[in-house]
């Protein structure tokens, strides 16, 4: 799970890999495959830097090389 901070400053947890893309509009908004869009105060750059850590700390890369 990735943390991320809601505009009014709740913190939560993601699951990345429910992440379809994430857009910057101009705050840093992410489209879930469930259709809901969640917009965080974090900006795009810290959130996939967040990504890659859960899915290094989860092993996902080995499965994809």
């Amino acid at each position: 799970m990735v943390k991320v901070t809601r505009l009014d400053g709740v913190e939560y947890y993601i699951n990345p890999h429910q992440i379809e893309y994430i857009e910057m509009r101009p705050d840093t908004t992410l489209l879930m495959l469930s259709g809901k869009y969640l917009v965080v105060r974090e900006p795009v750059l810290v959130v996939i830097e967040r990504i890659v850590e859960y899915r290094r700390r989860i092993g996902a890369f080995k499965n994809e090389e």
